[in-house]
């Protein structure tokens, strides 16, 4: 009870944006190399043992990998109410399609192998190609969105109402960061193959890992520019309730000339897309030169870059309204209760240290490359 008074509203909505965003990252971060992989999967294996050899180094992992985006879209329904409505209902058709391709991965990594078959097996892996370039493409149109604004509003009953359509979401600007997005995930795919992969499928994804980190690098720095001088921005004016009962029609929302205005306010933030650019570029060089451990954590510090950028800009907003600007959503008027996020936290400060040791073991116990000997002398245990 002392600690629920000692940690006040305005504490717990900021602790809970922070893990969100630690929850998204830690997806990209673990997924997104099986992403990667499958994304990959047709261009790095030109024989049956050489994508079986890409396929083995996710097998065994991408089932734990992907808890994290169940508990990222746990975290939106639980602590964000209002953003998990907003999004799952305006951005429907999308996730669909993430949700459809996704689906085509556990079934293209247990039934490829089946069948001898070559036609089988082709269309298996192109299968398992759309399972990790979809979503991966997917999830940076919504980045995209969201930073031009989201067509939404509420009525004076807080009743949604969603003006937007599916092919509305592939504008410019969101096709740019979806490419953002699909880039960095096939560098940091490739990233995990030079570590996990031997012979001429670690060659070739070292390969084209390099060009995926320089379109990376480029597309991201476009998208920055754009955002600075292309697209208006959203920011909160007048006085400012942040430990208020949650509403999002409480405070005020307006356009801004760009979202540039965060980094005078806060400088600081621009420590994000630093690392960003560093974490490419040094993933561009660890690739050319084999690096294979730094590879992978530079590749992830690019990730972490790019991914917090977008919350550090934004912050305050999660989801601005791009019709109703009175409408969007803030880190102050669109949580949970005060006694909701103080339970949900303490049970992540049980459970998240747990998650994250078994993790850390499943990857140790996992150590080591899979090569095309490992794949011939276990044919009937292996994917």
């Amino acid at each position: 009870m002392i600690l629920h008074e000692l940690m006040d509203f305005e504490i717990l909505r900021v602790v809970w944006w922070l893990l969100l965003g630690v929850l998204l990252t830690g997806f990209a971060l673990t997924d997104g190399f099986d992403l990667g992989v499958g994304t990959l999967l047709p261009f790095v294996g030109r024989t049956d043992v050489e994508r079986r050899v890409a396929i083995n180094t996710v097998g065994p992992v991408w089932e734990g990998n992907q808890v994290w985006f169940i508990l990222g879209g746990g975290a939106i329904f639980a602590a964000w109410p209002p953003l998990y409505a907003v999004s799952f209902s305006g951005f429907y058709l999308a996730m669909f399609a993430v949700l459809a391709a996704l689906i085509l991965r556990p079934v293209g990594f247990k039934y490829r192998s089946k069948r001898e078959s070559v036609a089988w097996r082709n269309g298996w892996d192109w299968a398992l190609f759309v399972g990790g370039a979809v979503p991966a493409l997917i999830f940076g149109v919504a980045m995209g969105n969201v930073l031009q604004g989201v067509p939404f509003r509420f009525n004076e009953d807080l009743m949604i109402f969603y003006d937007g359509s599916f092919f509305g979401l592939l504008n410019p600007f969101a096709l740019l960061a979806g490419v953002v997005s699909l880039a960095m995930l096939v560098m940091h795919g490739a990233a995990w193959l030079q570590l996990k992969a031997d012979g001429a499928v670690r060659d070739r994804a070292r390969a084209i890992g390099s060009v995926a980190a320089l379109v990376t690098i480029v597309a991201y720095a476009v998208a920055g520019i754009w955002l600075a001088f292309g697209l208006q921005g959203y920011g909160l004016v007048g006085p400012v309730v942040t430990d208020g009962p949650s509403n999002p029609l409480l405070g005020e929302t307006v356009r801004t000339a760009s979202w540039y205005a965060a980094y005078a306010d806060r400088p600081w933030i621009a420590v994000a897309p630093a690392i960003a650019f560093i974490g490419a570029g040094l993933t561009y060089f660890g690739l050319r030169a084999g690096r294979d451990v730094a590879t992978l954590l530079f590749s992830k510090l690019a990730i972490t870059g790019i991914v917090s950028s977008v919350g550090l800009t934004m912050f305050p907003l999660i989801l601005p309204s791009s019709i109703d600007p009175k409408s969007s959503l803030t880190v102050w008027n669109a949580s949970s209760s005060h006694q909701t996020l103080f339970v949900m936290l303490v049970a992540t400060v049980i459970f998240m240290p747990l998650i994250l040791a078994y993790t850390a073991w499943v990857y140790k116990v996992l150590w080591g490359k899979v090569t095309p000997e490992a794949i011939n002398d276990n044919e009937s245990t292996v994917y």
